[in-house]
């Protein structure tokens, strides 16, 4: 595997993810924010955080299995959430968890970051996933 994910001694803790990752490889995977919508542009999810999450974690796993890839390979995670307020943290891990035995998402996560918008594609997308992989 050509990820290495970990948390150099003096860094906080607890967090659900890990600080760093190191990767080796020769292909790089970058996918797009992806939301809660099928391959015809449908709603998957109920309007609340958790649910859209879990979906979009969903298509980030299409995505990253359509180039070879799993979320073993990912070296970072982006999470874009409109309306961001740390009330909403619950919600937000409450969708990762659902979803991380399905997916095989690592525990610690991968280095991420949670990032506030005011909106993102359209009015009722709650959260949007970018990823980025690397591959041997």
């Amino acid at each position: 595997m050509p990820v290495h994910t970990f948390t150099p001694e003096g860094m906080f803790q607890p967090v659900p993810y890990h600080h760093v990752s190191v990767a080796t490889g020769s292909r790089y995977v970058n996918i797009a924010g992806q939301i809660a919508r099928d391959e015809n542009a449908n709603r998957l999810a109920p309007g609340d955080l958790a649910g859209q999450l879990a979906h979009a974690l969903r298509n980030t796993a299409k995505g990253l299995a359509g180039a070879g890839a799993s979320f073993a390979d990912v070296v970072r995670l982006r999470f874009y959430v409109t309306g961001w307020e740390p009330a909403m943290y619950a919600d937000f891990m409450r969708g990762i968890e659902s979803v991380v035995e399905e997916l095989a998402i690592p525990q610690p996560l991968p280095p991420l970051s949670c990032i506030g918008v005011d909106y993102l594609f359209e009015p009722d997308v709650l959260v949007e996933v970018e990823a980025e992989a690397v591959l041997e």
